[in-house]
């Protein structure tokens, strides 16, 4: 709360600054906040109907989902994604293509896709065709 806000909410402190304000103009500061409380009740009221319309409006569509002989839970249900479901698919590897022997002797395989494994680059460098790696 602002210290303006503090100081009128200050039975005390408001007696004595009307002590030292003429009568006139209490008077008016007071016709002034009746008309801002007006207001804001008139505010709050139009919000509390609005709340209220639209609470009969949702109970009306409930009456007519259950004279319809839908359950208005079931229909909630059928609305909420679904646990455990994996909303990103996942790929299958790719099967490999080709063979070849390692630097230290052991036979490794490649798809063909991404790089190059260098003993297959070495090998074409040094005149060999990719298709001879071919499984």
């Amino acid at each position: 709360m602002s210290e303006p806000l503090k100081s009128l909410n200050n039975i005390r402190t408001l007696r004595a600054q009307a002590r030292e304000t003429s009568l006139e103009l209490l008077e008016d500061m007071l016709a002034k906040l009746s008309t801002i409380v007006d207001e804001h009740r008139e505010e709050q009221a139009s919000v509390r109907k609005e709340k209220e319309n639209k609470q009969a409006k949702l109970e009306a569509i409930r009456a007519k989902l259950i004279e319809d002989g839908i359950d208005p839970q079931e229909l909630l249900n059928g609305l909420t994604p679904k646990q455990g479901t994996r909303s990103k698919s996942v790929r299958k590897s790719r099967p490999a293509k080709y063979k070849y022997l390692d630097n230290n002797g052991f036979e490794k395989t490649w798809t063909g896709q991404g790089r190059t494994p260098r003993v297959i680059s070495d090998a074409i460098a040094g005149g060999k065709l990719l298709k001879e790696f071919e499984i």
